[in-house]
């Protein structure tokens, strides 16, 4: 059994959708009163490229900054911050979220400039969710501070883990009393406002030896906990470790176990989970990342930094899904010359879009309800597309799913074999699909 896992939702990557994004653009969405609301509001994801090293297991777009170059770095991001906005033409940003890389080595003044730069473009709400990715170090640690007076009111801070031995191994650059410290620090500051991420599936790791230490994690931790489980990336220093036999990763049967374990652990802590890696207590559940998971739009700024929004500046009336520049100092350049750094854009079509709201909303664990599945697909019903298909319908009585009067979900233990089940569910989309094209 695989669990599916994403090891962060922050739009630094594509969310869950790399293999569908080159498909053929087919209609558009009808228009209608609450499909056109959608285009209205937009969460703000600025990825900061620069760590101070690699870990063993990543493979996300980081550099290692060779000089400093944070003032040209904060000017850029504001510059396409703008022009992004103006291109989408919101008129109110939901959420911004800090990811990298470490957002944590900005100086607060680069957080300051680039949420001034939002305030002036569109509607930033005292209420609006601000979140930083902290680096559970001294010196991320030192910052807290003042990247809360302005106007950071979340911090996700990256625990990974409460081993000294792995967080080593792991090539993180703290240690467990440094976090432990830092959630202090961060709990005083927002409270009720403060996620952890801890990750599981590590070298030489047991199912006994992870119970333990999330339920000392769950001791001092505040209302948010992401689970992510560790996956070997090519060319990274773990995968060849790994290939070469100097260390050991846990069979996907423990892994599952772990999983199913920490569920039950955070389910008897208090903790209710709503997607796949993310649990909460007292209503502190990630709004950034629900307007991911809930279809909603997102501008992406930065290296490397993914977009999904409808550029009504020029004239459009179909989603974009945009991906900028992947290398800072080219990225610098183009947002110099033209004032964004967007590589790619890809007009999602009606499919398109469909399986990305499938893909993303089947992530939590209410799945999705009819009346959010028709803004986006007015003329086809959850109940028409996967009502009558016999393969849907053995998930359905394994007890997998359920498809109700509520919307499409999956069960309890269904939740943890999501990835084997999306490409059904995936597949009678596409057949539905095309054969309503047809008939047409």
């Amino acid at each position: 059994m695989r669990t599916y896992m994403f090891r962060k939702a922050s739009c630094g990557f594509s969310p869950g959708l790399r293999r569908f994004s080159d498909l053929k653009v087919t209609e558009h969405v009808p228009e209608s009163p609450a499909s056109a609301r959608l285009t209205e509001q937009a969460s703000l994801y600025v990825h900061w490229p620069y760590c101070l090293r690699r870990c063993t297991y990543c493979n996300f777009n980081k550099y290692i900054p060779k000089e400093n170059n944070e003032d040209i770095m904060a000017k850029c991001l504001q510059r396409e911050t703008e022009t992004l906005l103006q291109l989408s033409q919101v008129s109110c940003i939901t959420s911004v979220f800090f990811g990298g890389g470490t957002p944590s080595l900005t100086h607060p003044s680069t957080i300051a400039k680039i949420l001034e730069t939002v305030s002036k473009q569109v509607n930033l709400s005292d209420e609006a969710e601000v979140t930083l990715e902290v680096n559970p170090t001294p010196v991320g640690m030192s910052k807290l501070k003042d990247y809360h007076r302005v106007g950071v009111n979340r911090f996700s801070i990256g625990f990974q883990s409460l081993q000294d031995k792995d967080l080593k191994g792991l090539g993180r650059d703290h240690n467990s009393l440094d976090a432990l410290q830092t959630l202090a620090e961060a709990r005083k500051l927002c409270p009720g406002g403060v996620s952890v991420d801890i990750m599981f599936g590590r070298p030489n790791q047991t199912t006994e030896l992870w119970s333990r230490e999330l339920s000392e994690m769950l001791r001092v931790c505040d209302d948010h906990v992401s689970l992510y489980q560790l996956t070997l990336e090519r060319g990274t220093q773990l995968f060849k470790q790994v290939q070469s036999g100097q260390v050991t990763m846990p069979t996907e049967e423990i892994t599952a176990e772990m999983y199913q374990s920490a569920r039950t652990t955070l389910q008897q802590h208090g903790f209710q989970q709503y997607e796949v890696s993310n649990f909460a207590k007292n209503n502190s559940e990630s709004r950034h990342n629900l307007s991911y998971w809930t279809g909603k739009q997102y501008v992406g700024v930065g290296p490397g930094a993914h977009g999904r929004f409808v550029p009504l500046a020029e004239g459009g009336v179909t989603r974009e899904a945009r991906t900028q520049t992947l290398e800072p100092n080219v990225w610098i350049r183009e947002v110099q010359q033209r004032g964004h750094g967007t590589r790619r854009r890809i007009q999602l079509g009606h499919l398109d879009l469909l399986e990305e709201v499938l893909v993303m909303g089947m992530r939590m664990t209410k799945g999705i309800n009819h009346k959010h599945w028709q803004l986006f697909s007015p003329e086809l019903s959850l109940l028409e597309i996967f009502g009558g298909s016999l393969d849907v319908q053995e998930l359905l009585q394994k007890g997998l799913l359920i498809l109700d009067d509520r919307g499409l979900r999956c069960s309890w233990d269904g939740l943890a074999l999501l990835d084997s089940m999306l490409p059904v569910l995936l597949v009678e989309l596409d057949r539905f699909f095309s054969q309503k094209l047809a008939a047409n």
